[in-house]
């Protein structure tokens, strides 16, 4: 009889990007994951949690060293996401929107003032950041955004609203785009950073949501807010670009938090599916269930392969666009039927909220939307392959 070798997906990781993995992965096991179900339930924002993820240099590991990072990487950072994914999705996302969203554009397009003003404070933990693209009337149409700045000599005066800010209740700082010159259409916007203090500046808490309750949101507002004239981040009217290239990298954090909320239910039916007496025997005995676990596990696949190869093209300089969509994309979808058929293996069980499947395919929806619907991916991929 021919004895197969275990597969381990180590996908060639560097003796770092293991560490950092399995560092994470004992962080999230010991404790997040037993506080998942209650700030799921009470719709909580666990700031100890956020402390400790601080604490072990997570915000850190994409950034050079000399603005207080790690140096680690975008595949790194990714697995970080993704072993906090497995046990709760709303830790994860948090993480994910304010090192992608709330810090890595300051990091790139912020200049040197900016950089060494706001990153440092961000990866220490001192600011947590937060990016503030999403209006009423602007969602997958970005190019509709209301807000506007409106140039006063020395500073920039901001109007309007956001909403759906992931970290919004307690950023320091924020990343926001703004019309500067209406006539030019999407590119008369341009983008800014708002540190929480500015005058005029203020926060409206979020409606409760279906997903990712543990996971903080608002709506910024801004009524006549000042803010200094080198806090443009970037060219004027750059910002419709410089929010696309940022949601470029964001692609690859959700790619990279579905995947890991898809391992999550996974690893939960198969459990189930073992232990669980139908029919006289056990349910895995099932074919019906071996080939929903068969799937799964081939859909989890895939979709890490996407998701690695985007964040390795990232750190290689290369250009990744269609590969951050096309990852995002097929695992976000990839959660969304895990998660389902999960529920199904559970049955009833399932349904409840004594199991965490249920909660895992509510925080899975978000992932088809944010960062841009899975028809907006489509758009993107489309748009590539026929340039």
């Amino acid at each position: 009889m021919i004895t197969l070798p275990e597969i381990k997906h180590s996908f060639d990781l560097t003796e770092d990007q293991r560490m950092i993995r399995d560092m994470v992965k004992d962080f999230a096991e010991r404790e997040v994951q037993p506080k998942a179900h209650d700030v799921d339930e009470h719709h909580r924002f666990d700031l100890d949690t956020w402390k400790r993820i601080v604490e072990l240099g997570l915000p850190g590991i994409p950034f050079d060293e000399e603005v207080g990072g790690s140096g680690g990487g975008t595949l790194a950072y990714i697995l970080a996401v993704e072993e906090l994914a497995k046990v709760c999705g709303s830790t994860a996302l948090t993480l994910a929107a304010h090192v992608s969203l709330g810090t890595y554009p300051i990091y790139a397009w912020g200049g040197e003032k900016l950089k060494q003003l706001y990153v440092p404070r961000l990866i220490a933990g001192e600011y947590m950041g937060a990016y503030g693209l999403t209006e009423p009337n602007a969602g997958s149409d970005s190019g509709g955004t209301e807000t506007s700045a409106r140039d006063e000599g020395a500073s920039w005066v901001l109007n309007g609203r956001k909403c759906f800010c992931t970290n919004a209740n307690h950023a320091g700082t924020f990343i926001v785009t703004a019309v500067t010159d209406r006539a030019r259409g999407s590119r008369g916007i341009s983008a800014f950073v708002v540190p929480r203090s500015t005058p005029g500046f203020s926060i409206e808490p979020g409606e409760h949501k279906l997903g990712m309750r543990g996971s903080d949101w608002g709506s910024p507002v801004f009524e006549d807010a000042r803010i200094p004239k080198d806090h443009l981040l970037g060219p004027p009217d750059d910002g419709f670009k410089t929010f696309m290239k940022t949601l470029d990298g964001g692609r690859i954090s959700i790619g990279a938090l579905s995947l890991g909320i898809a391992e999550g239910a996974f690893e939960c039916a198969r459990r189930y599916a073992m232990e669980r007496e139908a029919f006289g025997g056990k349910l895995s005995d099932l074919q019906a269930v071996q080939f929903k676990l068969a799937n799964m596990a081939l859909d989890i696949e895939a979709a890490r392969h996407l998701v690695y190869h985007s964040a390795r093209l990232k750190d290689a300089g290369e250009r990744y666009s269609k590969e951050a969509a096309m990852g995002k994309l097929f695992a976000s979808e990839c959660a969304m039927r895990v998660t389902f058929d999960a529920i199904q293996i559970y049955g009833g069980m399932g349904y409840s909220r004594e199991y965490p499947v249920e909660r895992m395919w509510r925080d899975a929806k978000l992932c088809v939307i944010g960062e841009g619907t899975s028809e907006i991916q489509r758009l993107i991929i489309a748009r590539n392959i026929l340039r």
